[in-house]
């Protein structure tokens, strides 16, 4: 009488297993295949979208903007487009802003290349140098 071990998977079932999956896995896969494609290219295009939007640009710039300073590069960037308005009322300052957001931009992508903690600090103190910018941008926009 045969003894039952109370097991799913014995030995002889997943050799029969193993041999079953050598016969259909040829004939699958010509089958499968295009819809994984399918299916990892609709997730890349949301994990994209995911990211534009964290970042506030459009999907079609997220190729321009990667690494561990992306998203300050994105706000120095979205910084410089919103100065237009003052350009032609308050050029000096334009000019000299613009001046210090190369600098910053130039931190930041020097910042790529640091250990950890430098990288770190360098986004903060290019953090704290893009808020004290954008205050003074909002107040001479009167926005209050």
């Amino acid at each position: 009488m045969a003894r039952k071990t109370g097991h799913l998977i014995t030995p002889k079932r997943a050799k029969n297993l193993v041999g079953v999956a050598k016969v259909i896995a040829p004939a699958l896969i010509p089958v499968l295949a295009p819809a994984i494609v399918r299916g990892a290219g609709v997730l890349s295009e949301q994990y994209d979208r995911y990211r534009a939007r964290r970042l506030g640009i459009d999907v079609a710039d997220i190729g321009k903007y990667s690494g561990y300073g992306a998203r300050l590069h994105a706000r120095i960037v979205g910084f410089s487009d919103s100065m237009e308005p003052l350009r032609a009322s308050d050029s000096a300052w334009v000019s000299k802003t613009e001046a210090r957001l190369a600098q910053l931009l130039a931190a930041v992508r020097a910042s790529e290349r640091m250990p950890t903690a430098r990288r770190k600090a360098a986004h903060r103190a290019v953090g704290t140098d893009l808020d004290v910018l954008e205050q003074e941008l909002l107040r001479r926009l009167n926005v209050r």
